[in-house]
């Protein structure tokens, strides 16, 4: 598995099998995996990061394909909220979870945003 596609990799998939419906787990999961190339090329600019709330953030004055980032945001927030309900959890602590395991297992040379709120590149 290629680690640019760590956030899109196995646990994500398995996440939205496993929690979200049937018929929204594949126009979701499709969505999320054709957004990968140009998610990849807007982290390897450095324009966006993952925040530490397990979502996209600008980090720089620009805002390409704002739409992009925020359709994204949206499906991740789904995602989020159908796990947050399985596991009788907040979406916000079901996002600070996958903001660690995607730092964790971030690309070098991209940023993450830790946990006390400071960006990093890693």
């Amino acid at each position: 598995m290629n680690l640019s596609r760590s956030f899109y990799g196995v646990i994500a998939l398995l996440c939205l099998f496993l929690v979200v419906p049937a018929a929204q787990s594949a126009s979701v999961k499709e969505r999320m995996a054709a957004r990968v190339p140009e998610i990849n090329a807007l982290k390897d600019k450095g324009i966006i990061g993952e925040n530490n709330k397990g979502y996209l953030e600008y980090r720089t004055g620009q805002r390409p394909k704002e739409q992009l980032v925020v359709a994204e945001n949206t499906d991740r927030e789904a995602v989020y909220q159908a796990i947050a309900k399985s596991q009788n959890a907040s979406v916000e602590l079901v996002g600070k979870r996958r903001a660690n395991m995607i730092a964790e297992s971030g690309v070098t040379g991209r940023w993450y945003q830790a946990p006390d709120g400071k960006w990093y590149k890693k």
